[in-house]
């Protein structure tokens, strides 16, 4: 499936902020929402803890400040400004810390998918 976006700006400034809140601390998601495709403007507040583990693909860029995805195994990968991280759906259980707050660019949607599709040879 693929979708149409015509051309066009974006002032975040216009757009709304809605307010999630993590285990600890608070984040702040502006959403632009297209058929099978979202992107978001997410601010962490300082001390912030997802009060969940995700199982969904994201492409997360680091704006300002930096974060830590931690990964259900243990795992974790610090980003900071100018960094990004990708998965796919289902293919990591992961969740973000920010000890000093942070600004990122996450977008995600159905190109995320994980296909099980077989191959025909």
């Amino acid at each position: 499936m693929s979708i149409n976006i015509p051309f066009q700006t974006i002032d975040w400034s216009e757009i709304p902020k809605t307010v999630h809140t993590g285990e600890t601390g608070t984040a702040y998601w502006q959403t632009l929402q297209f058929p099978g495709l979202r992107i978001r403007i997410v601010e962490y507040s300082q001390g912030y803890i997802a009060d969940h583990w995700c199982q969904k693909g994201h492409i997360v860029h680091c704006l300002e400040g930096e974060f830590i995805s931690e990964l259900q195994n243990g795992e974790s990968a610090r980003l900071s400004q100018g960094m990004t991280y990708i998965v796919s759906d289902e293919l990591s259980s992961h969740r973000s810390v920010s000890a000093n707050g942070v600004k990122l660019m996450i977008i995600d949607g159905d190109f995320l998918k994980v296909y099980n599709e077989k191959r025909h040879e």
